[in-house]
């Protein structure tokens, strides 16, 4: 084994922060965090209590201490702006919280300061490396379904499931004409950010919906607030091409020979019954094939945490000179259509998209 990626991480107040913490915990022979920066001294020195890992008060006070492979970016996306700006200046490759800036005026400043200056930055948008996720586009490469022209993702808010939508359809910057509403009723309250319920009461549930049609391909959206956190609600996928689909983990194919064919996308655990190979995920078969199988094994991570790091070593790569992997071009164009998307539904008009100068630079 060679030696291990050094990362520096700047935040440490999220809990998207400590992803990246517990991966290099489990992981220490692959990933290692090379200092923080925590403004607050009291929550750093609580964070190197935790994680027994150096931190610092400045940007400047940690380059002058440490040598990282590339700097980690986990704060708000107003702040993550003039922390890119100053690693790029040091032509340091920076990979960054999505979505990268807040608004539009936002994406269109880090285009014209950093992607047409040829800064080294990623975004860290890991729904795409989900495990399930990895295992339907592997079925879609494979060209099983022919040419796929819908898709439907019910599985998290805005520009995450832009990702999905444009990565299954295949679609990179054409123009997407949206319509949208949303159906407001009751539900228990459940789950969130802050952790499991502590009551039993009822609240407003606002379920969003969106078609996007991209001129012969459509994506639906489907989400509602706290659904992937949900006890009550489902995560749904649905893939549709000429030849058949992918609904959820149920795949169904009619070939050439007008042969029905049915899979399921099954997941292969170690560690369940008398098997004692320790536990974490195998992998994914179709069939007698596997369409996924974990890179890590056998860290015990779960699938978000398994994506991120896919992220990190995608990262490295790219930070010696390595292609990119979802570059500013990609998270600007996901998250401005998610800001379509906001706007079709509190306006009940059909929006249409414009195409932006980041475009131009794919």
């Amino acid at each position: 084994m060679g030696k291990p990626i050094t990362f520096s991480i700047i935040g440490g107040g999220g809990f998207r922060a400590q992803y990246f913490l517990r991966i290099a915990q489990a992981l220490p022979d692959q990933f290692c965090v090379s200092g923080m920066v925590i403004r607050d001294e009291s929550k750093g020195r609580a964070m190197e209590d935790l994680w027994q890992v150096t931190t610092y008060r400045t940007l400047d006070q940690l380059l002058v201490n440490e040598q990282p492979d590339f700097v980690v970016l986990s704060v708000n996306a107003s702040a993550a702006i003039d922390y890119m700006l100053q690693l790029a200046e040091r032509e340091i490759p920076v990979l960054t919280e999505t979505p990268p800036a807040p608004n539009l005026d936002g994406l269109l400043q880090l285009h014209d300061k950093l992607t047409r200056q040829g800064a080294r930055i990623q975004i860290a948008e890991q729904y795409q490396f989900h495990p399930i996720q990895e295992a339907r586009h592997k079925i879609i490469t494979s060209g099983q379904l022919g040419n796929v022209n819908q898709v439907t993702v019910s599985i998290s808010h805005l520009y995450h499931a832009v990702s999905l939508i444009r990565k299954m359809l295949g679609v990179r910057f054409e123009e997407v004409s949206i319509k949208g509403m949303r159906f407001e009723s009751d539900w228990v309250a459940g789950p969130n950010r802050s952790g499991p319920p502590t009551e039993d009461k009822l609240i407003k549930s606002e379920r969003d919906l969106a078609w996007l049609d991209f001129g012969g391909k459509l994506g639906i959206y489907d989400f509602t607030k706290d659904q992937h956190r949900s006890w009550t609600r489902s995560n749904h996928l649905c893939v549709r091409g000429e030849r058949g689909e992918i609904f959820d983990n149920r795949i169904s194919i009619q070939d050439p020979s007008c042969t029905q064919i049915q899979m399921e996308l099954k997941r292969i655990n170690k560690g369940e019954y008398e098997n004692a190979e320790g536990y974490f995920l195998k992998g994914i078969m179709a069939g007698e094939r596997w369409v996924y199988e974990n890179p890590y094994i056998p860290a015990r991570l779960y699938d978000d945490e398994i994506a991120i790091a896919v992220c990190l070593k995608k990262m490295a790569v790219y930070a010696k000179g390595g292609p990119g992997f979802y570059g500013l071009p990609e998270a600007s164009q996901d998250h401005y259509i998610g800001m379509l998307i906001e706007q079709a539904i509190r306006s009940g008009e059909t929006v249409v998209s414009i195409r932006q100068p980041w475009a131009d630079n794919e």
